[in-house]
C-alpha cells in the first residue's frame, strides 16, 4: 500500500543571505559546490553574474541576494553556489552560505504572509517554522529567469 505523498516530509537545503534564511527543495539540487569566478554575459540582467563550465556545461550564475532586491553581493571564497536543476535546465545560485538539511512535514510550511511585498510573495512560496527559525521556501520556477527568452 502506498503512503499518501502528501503527508511524507520534504527534504530542505537551508542556506544564507545575510543574516535571513532561506530553502529550497533538495530534489532540485544537483550539488553545492565553492565560488570559482565566473565569466560575464554581456547585455544581462544586473543579478546574473555570468557562467561558468561545469564539466563542459556552460552554466549561469545568479546573484540570488541581488535577484531578491538584497543588493548586489561581492563574491568571495566563503560563498556557495548552489547547482538547481528546474524543469530542463540548470542555474547555479550564489549565497553567503549553505547551512543545513533539514526535514520537514507540510504541516510546518505556512503560506507566505499578505504583509510581504508582491515580489517576495512572488519568489517565496511558504514560510518554514522549525525549532523557532523561520525559512523562505523558495520557489525556483519564480526565482529563475527566462534565460532563453531572446529579442527577436
Amino acid at each position: 500500500m502506498k503512503k499518501d505523498q502528501a503527508n511524507d516530509p520534504r527534504e530542505l537545503i537551508v542556506f544564507k543571505i545575510g543574516e535571513m534564511e532561506f530553502c529550497v527543495d533538495i530534489i532540485q539540487v544537483r550539488e553545492i559546490r565553492g565560488w570559482t569566478p565566473a565569466t560575464p554575459v554581456p547585455h544581462s540582467p544586473e543579478f546574473m553574474i555570468g557562467v561558468i563550465n561545469l564539466r563542459g556545461t556552460v552554466l549561469p550564475v545568479i546573484d540570488l541576494p541581488s535577484r531578491l532586491g538584497h543588493g548586489k553581493s561581492v563574491p568571495s571564497q566563503r560563498h556557495a553556489v548552489i547547482v538547481v536543476q528546474e524543469q530542463d535546465r540548470m542555474t547555479g545560485l550564489l549565497v553567503d552560505m549553505v547551512s543545513d538539511i533539514i526535514s520537514v512535514e507540510q504541516k510546518e510550511i505556512h503560506p507566505t504572509p499578505d504583509v510581504s511585498s508582491a515580489i517576495a510573495r512572488s519568489f517565496v512560496s511558504g514560510i518554514v517554522t522549525l525549532e523557532g527559525r523561520m525559512i523562505s521556501l523558495l520557489s525556483l520556477e519564480d526565482v529563475l529567469p527566462n534565460l532563453q527568452r531572446k529579442a527577436a
